[in-house]
């Protein structure tokens, strides 16, 4: 799938207030970096954050998982700027996939929050 592909399937699938301004910065097989961005006069919340991650995981997974297991580290507080998300799948196993996702203050150098989570797959 391509960053643009990417892009309109998560626009069409997750409701307007998850998205955060989301753009897909790179979708390679099945590593995903999207940037999120804040309003004006907004400030990062930890449940906009615990979305921001759920959708880093989805990405990375498919749009046809469901979270069912979610372990979070906050490594740090998060800043007024750009959050960047890189999510990967760690492992596939019959109807699950597991995966993780770095989140990141404006760019990739200190993590601010790591999240482990397993997804199942929905049958289509």
């Amino acid at each position: 799938m391509t960053e643009d592909e990417l892009q309109v399937l998560l626009e069409k699938t997750l409701p307007p207030a998850d998205l955060h301004g989301l753009f897909v910065e790179e979708c390679q097989d099945q590593d995903i970096r999207l940037r999120f961005s804040l309003a004006s006069g907004e400030a990062w919340s930890m449940p906009a954050l615990l979305s921001l991650a759920h959708t880093a995981l989805r990405a990375a997974t498919g749009l046809e998982t469901v979270l069912t297991h979610l372990n979070v580290t906050v490594l740090r507080p998060a800043q007024a700027a750009d959050v960047v998300a890189l999510s990967r799948v760690i492992r596939r196993d019959d109807g699950t996939v597991h995966a993780e996702a770095w989140l990141f203050s404006h760019t990739v150098i200190d993590p601010m929050l790591h999240a482990t989570a397993s997804l199942a797959i929905r049958p289509r």
